[in-house]
């Protein structure tokens, strides 16, 4: 169980997910408003504790740039999020987080991944989509990762509901289009919460 910070692109904003507890970081090479140059994301890379992950978001990218860049910076995981198939995800030896629409995860078996991030039919939107799209979901719920529309005030509600192994969250613990110390603090604090309750429960 754990916490995603993603689109991190300031040494202040690894600094804050760092100190309130998150688990994994997450760096866009993909064309967003959240894109980090590599060399932004090395520095910020090297100076993350061991501890943290550190994961790499593209979309429809070429295997060679993907491994340079991994290589480069000391990725832990690759993410992907465009139109990858599965034989891709699988020459790349590194652990894969594949990314599905709400709408879209009919093949989502087809994929051998170590994680299946369900995000908004439309990523980065930070819009919410209708969590019981996944209760008829036939896919190992340790492998799960719930993204899209997520905040402080619905992340709690959100692990209740869904159960996923881990939440990621990017605009809705920014203040401006800015990552925001506070409300990663809380972020993570109200997942920390809702995760604990689901292991008391079992």
């Amino acid at each position: 169980m754990g916490v995603k910070i993603c689109g991190i692109k300031t040494m202040e904003a690894a600094k804050a997910a760092v100190e309130a507890g998150a688990d994994f970081i997450g760096f866009v090479f993909a064309d967003s408003k959240r894109r980090i140059s590599r060399e932004q994301a090395k520095i910020i890379s090297k100076a993350l504790p061991t501890n943290i992950k550190k994961v790499g978001v593209f979309v429809n990218e070429d295997a060679p740039t993907i491994l340079q860049i991994a290589d480069d910076i000391g990725l832990d995981y690759i993410q992907l999020h465009g139109k990858e198939s599965p034989r891709f995800v699988d020459s790349l030896p590194y652990p894969i987080i594949k990314a599905f629409s709400s709408h879209n995860l009919a093949q989502i078996n087809e994929y051998a991944c170590d994680y299946y991030l369900i995000d908004s039919p439309k990523a980065g939107s930070g819009e919410v989509f209708d969590w019981k799209a996944l209760e008829m979901l036939d896919t190992d719920k340790d492998k799960l990762i719930l993204a899209g529309g997520l905040n402080v005030q619905n992340v709690e509600e959100a692990i209740l509901a869904v159960k996923p192994a881990i939440v990621d969250v990017s605009s809705g613990v920014e203040t401006n289009h800015v990552k925001d110390p506070i409300k990663i603090k809380k972020f993570v604090e109200h997942a920390s919460v809702a995760f604990l309750q689901i292991k008391e429960r079992e």
